[in-house]
């Protein structure tokens, strides 16, 4: 089938996702045929490098023979079983394994399809958490300004990007916010953990007035994604776990963008040195394979659901929990963390990108160029509104997959990123700033 053949059919039959429809009749869709590591490749052989990793989820590049070879293997074994009354070794592996790797004593891991539905679950844990423990006035929740943390209901109820949110608002729970420990907002003279202590001030006056009434706090560690990769100083998840302890609210960690190794250490969190009740994984999970989502909890978390009243069990679920194909995916996954020494060669990597980017950061136009483990982002002096479709184009034209934040642009490529391209991609990234 042509490119052409293809677009005009996707036009006619598929909504696509985050796309006003209207704009694609002048902005022609992608079709892509295969994929070959960091590449996507369409129906014409043209190839584009995947710079922000499908939607931040491809970590070791496009059909990555170990991860194929055990999706196949499982393929002839299982290929779906329900995860009520039943179990399958894949789904108990993964399980044991994330509880080994994730930080504090995590142990009970729930499974969904996706990043808004662990949100969901997160939510409705600790909202049913303290309903279980005789506090049922417990039901709020508070995020950071800035929040991203997903485009379902309860999900978007703690996301503060007014173009997901704005629409929806009437159908929402209720949440507060308080301010972002975003780095960029440093007076002179002030470091990036000044900036955090500052917000803290704000979550403890918040926590100070409203505990009682508060279920949890949810925040994006290191890095807020939506909002533009914010980036914050460590030094704020330190001061939020206390402050979560004194005032008896629920942490939950929203890993799922910043999970497995995009910040440099397997989980954000790992920099701050704390551990949440709750944290929330996608994206990476499955290496960008198969939907898949886990939530995994404390014990304090699990026990207050433990009884022999079915109305006090935790009751959620959706026809594919903990799916064996998207299990054996993610297995393969920990087994690359595990055999290759990804986080070496990541910093690596990173250290030599960074360098290969130091000219866009010297650009006259570029503002805070930031960088966190495999995130590079800086935003754009004088951006026009029309920035992000018209630096995508630029980009696609000369083989880039780019998709600016407003006037935000970041890399977040493949973790199988060779030092030649990392040149390239840096020399595109300077050709678009300069439209």
């Amino acid at each position: 089938m042509s490119s052409d053949a293809l677009r005009a059919r996707s036009l006619r039959a598929v909504w696509h996702p985050c796309t006003q429809m209207r704009l694609q009749e002048r902005l022609p869709l992608v079709p892509v045929a295969r994929g070959e590591g960091p590449w996507l490749v369409d129906h014409d052989g043209r190839r584009i490098f995947d710079g922000i990793s499908s939607w931040w989820t491809n970590l070791f590049g496009h059909c990555h023979p170990r991860i194929n070879a055990a999706v196949v293997d499982q393929l002839g074994r299982l290929e779906h079983v329900m995860l009520a009354g039943f179990t399958h070794a894949p789904a108990v592996e993964l399980a044991e394994r994330l509880a080994a790797l994730v930080p504090g004593n995590l142990g009970h891991c729930f499974y969904a399809s996706d990043g808004s539905s662990a949100v969901e679950i997160a939510l409705k844990m600790s909202f049913h958490f303290w309903r279980n423990g005789g506090r049922p006035e417990k039901t709020g929740f508070v995020a950071l300004e800035g929040s991203y943390h997903g485009e379902t209901l309860g999900a978007l109820s703690v996301t503060d990007v007014a173009l997901y949110r704005d629409t929806y608002d009437p159908l929402l729970m209720r949440c507060r916010t308080v301010a972002s420990p975003d780095a960029r907002a440093a007076a002179p003279g002030e470091t990036a953990a000044d900036v955090a202590g500052r917000a803290a001030q704000a979550l403890e006056a918040h926590l100070a007035e409203h505990h009682a009434s508060t279920a949890a706090l949810i925040v994006e560690p290191l890095v807020q994604g939506a909002s533009g990769m914010v980036m914050h100083d460590p030094e704020y998840l330190r001061l939020a776990r206390a402050l979560c302890d004194r005032y008896d609210v629920l942490l939950v960690a929203d890993e799922i963008m910043v999970g497995f190794g995009r910040t440099g250490t397997v989980f954000a969190c790992e920099q701050a040195g704390i551990a949440p009740d709750l944290i929330c994984l996608s994206k990476g999970l499955t290496g960008g394979y198969l939907p898949l989502s886990a939530v995994l909890a404390t014990d304090r978390v699990f026990g207050a659901f433990y009884d022999d009243e079915v109305a006090r069990g935790f009751l959620h679920s959706h026809s594919y929990t903990g799916n064996p194909l998207a299990c054996r995916a993610a297995l393969a996954v920990l087994d690359l963390f595990a055999e290759d020494d990804v986080l070496a060669s990541n910093a690596a990597k990173a250290a030599r990108f960074t360098e290969a980017l130091a000219r866009v950061a010297a650009h006259p136009r570029v503002r805070h160029f930031r960088h966190r483990g495999m995130i590079w982002a800086f935003d754009v002096a004088d951006a026009p509104p029309d920035f992000p479709r018209t630096a995508f184009e630029a980009a696609l034209a000369r083989g880039l997959l780019l998709r600016p934040l407003g006037a935000t642009v970041y890399l977040m490529p493949p973790y199988v990123i060779e030092p030649d391209q990392m040149d390239w991609i840096a020399g595109v990234v300077e050709a678009v700033v300069d439209l």
